[in-house]
């Protein structure tokens, strides 16, 4: 597997410059997301500590075109597998059914990442309900999935999302 930390520190510093004049930003966390066996999509994630939320953004590649991609916090900081299955499921402390943001729903349960054209997606949202260094559920540690399918936020546990096509472990910045 390649080593994308380049693409994460321009992602994060990118990312601080744009928090800053948006109420100043917290605690940083990055995940370099590297292809699972047979796979090709890789990309920058990073966690920004803005309040009671979570800032996300996210710079994925080598996706399909034009699909669209589920994209979870999964309960464990381990890429060692060649499928990324060493994660387990997804990052749920509460024990909350799968579901969007809108509703109730898993820790780790994040909005779908669309790619374009290209097999580009950028994203950026905030997520409620977990932090990156105490209070609610802690990010940092934990794994980063893109699954090959969208999440159709109702199967549960899991969204029936695919197979695991890009793997990550978020790391304090």
């Amino acid at each position: 597997m390649k080593t994308f930390a380049w693409m994460a520190a321009a992602a994060l510093a990118a990312a601080g410059c744009s928090s800053m004049g948006a109420g100043g930003g917290g605690a940083r966390a990055v995940a370099s997301l590297e292809p699972t066996q047979g796979n090709s999509a890789h990309g920058a994630v990073t966690f920004t500590q803005r309040g009671d939320r979570v800032h996300v953004v996210a710079h994925v590649m080598g996706l399909k075109p034009g699909a669209t991609h589920g994209f979870h916090v999964h309960e464990k900081g381990d890429c060692g597998s060649a499928d990324g299955m060493s994660t387990g499921g997804h990052f749920n402390p509460d024990g909350h059914p799968h579901g969007p943001q809108s509703a109730a729903h898993h820790a780790g349960d994040m909005p779908a990442l669309v790619a374009d054209a290209y097999g580009t997606a950028d994203a950026a949202f905030d997520l409620a309900g977990v932090s990156l260094g105490g209070g609610a559920p802690d990010l940092v540690g934990k794994g980063l999935i893109v699954h090959r399918d969208p999440d159709d936020y109702t199967t549960q546990p899991t969204g029936n999302a695919g197979p695991r096509i890009a793997c990550a472990v978020i790391r304090r910045a």
